[in-house]
């Protein structure tokens, strides 16, 4: 090989390494592009703040959009009435149903005067006065939850809040009458199961179902809330979690659904739901439940 030839191979070498270089780049951009165009997976955490959105229908929306002719009623005949928790009597289409929800409020106004969705004692004693009179008329109980967890106040403790939500599981577990619990947004630890001994508990799908909050557990176990996407990630609170680990009968659809679309399909569900247990005799329903509790984690 020649002089000029040899000179001509060394130029062209780092002419190579820049091209293969530039293509090597090129190719991490286009795969980059690629990836972020994808669309991500939702995190447990994202549920979480989905199920807290200030945008999100209340019990409030779901009563008047699936019941005709409600009326509440109020007080515990122990205490207080508490406005954190909704009963009343209603109609689903023709059959007359009691209704029991938790009811966070829309805007500041109202969530002060529901206390954020958090109840007292007397709420869940109230709806037990009212399960008990749905179980009298055999009425099948309907229940929507919405309620980062039981209210922790010294007045609540002092007024038996751990006993007011033991009685209600107690209580519920052998109602000789249809439960049917649905959770539509937090599902937070007592203060949500106080009123979902069902013999079936849906979820929609960005509501949470946890024993606590994700920002407590990581308090509890790394002293730093800000660990809260981490542990709500092991808690498994999500409705796909939930379903998977037998927890809950339904998932309700809710992406890409408008709110009249979502109230329509809820709606129609629990009007098969309705159907299907009204010629039950008590001793099966009681039954049913029984084993469905007995199944969890069997």
């Amino acid at each position: 090989m020649s002089h000029a030839d040899e000179k001509k191979a060394q130029d062209k070498k780092p002419q190579d390494k820049k091209a293969k270089e530039k293509k090597t780049k090129d190719k991490k951009l286009a795969d980059r592009k690629a990836q972020d165009k994808k669309p991500q997976e939702k995190t447990a955490y994202d549920f979480v703040l989905a199920a807290r959105s200030k945008d999100r229908m209340t019990s409030l929306d779901y009563i008047q959009g699936i019941f005709k002719g409600f009326i509440e009623l109020h007080g515990d005949r122990r205490f207080a009435d508490d406005p954190a928790i909704i009963c009343g009597l209603a109609y689903l289409g023709d059959t007359p149903v009691t209704v029991i929800a938790t009811e966070k409020g829309r805007d500041t106004r109202t969530r002060i005067k529901r206390n954020f969705g958090t109840p007292n004692p007397e709420g869940y004693r109230k709806a037990l006065r009212l399960m008990k009179q749905a179980e009298k008329f055999r009425r099948p109980v309907i229940c929507f939850v919405d309620t980062a967890g039981a209210f922790c106040g010294i007045g609540a403790e002092e007024r038996g809040q751990g006993h007011a939500i033991a009685e209600n599981l107690a209580e519920m577990s052998a109602l000789k009458t249809p439960v049917l619990s649905i959770l539509i947004g937090e599902g937070g630890s007592g203060g949500a199961l106080g009123l979902a001994v069902a013999n079936e508990v849906w979820m929609l799908e960005n509501a949470v179902y946890s024993v606590i909050s994700p920002e407590g557990c990581a308090n509890i176990l790394w002293r730093d809330p800000d660990k809260a996407a981490e542990a709500a990630q092991s808690l498994k609170l999500t409705s796909k979690h939930a379903e998977e680990l037998g927890v809950i009968e339904k998932i309700i659809p809710e992406s890409g659904r408008s709110q009249c679309a979502l109230i329509g399909e809820l709606k129609d569900e629990i009007v098969k739901w309705c159907q299907s247990v009204t010629q039950l005799t008590t001793e099966e329903i009681t039954g049913l439940r029984y084993e469905r509790f007995r199944r969890i984690g069997a």
